[in-house]
């Protein structure tokens, strides 16, 4: 039960966040989804950094850190149906080249900011 409420309380947040980053970069339908694309960049980012902090300390797949961060709030705050979603679109609108480059760009740049947030942890 803990761990429900502990997903429950990250997801939470992390929806909330990724609310806000939507309200700061409203996507209308046209043009490159900034805000779907800010928020899995630094969803990534931040799963590298808390993957990083547990390997390094030793946590168990399940501690309370590991299931409130890594599957409560990067969870709830990364957005790939969004990110789904919006490549179908770009699909069906007819901008083939700019579903790519969106596509493309995101798959490298989160998995760099994985690797950046693993670098990164080491400070804390």
């Amino acid at each position: 039960m803990k761990q429900i409420l502990l997903v429950f309380l990250g997801g939470g947040a992390g929806s909330a966040i990724r609310y806000m980053i939507g309200n700061w970069m409203p996507y209308s339908g046209k043009g490159f989804p900034w805000s779907t694309f800010t928020a899995n960049v630094l969803g990534c980012f931040m799963l590298g950094v808390f993957l990083g902090y547990i390997l390094k300390n030793g946590n168990e797949p399940q501690s309370s850190w590991v299931v409130l961060g890594t599957i409560g709030f990067c969870g709830g705050f990364t957005t790939f149906s969004s990110f789904a979603n919006e490549n179908l679109g770009l699909i069906r609108s007819g901008e083939l080249g700019l579903m790519l480059t969106y596509a493309i760009i995101s798959l490298i740049t989160g998995m760099g900011m994985i690797y950046l947030g693993f670098v990164f942890q080491k400070y804390f």
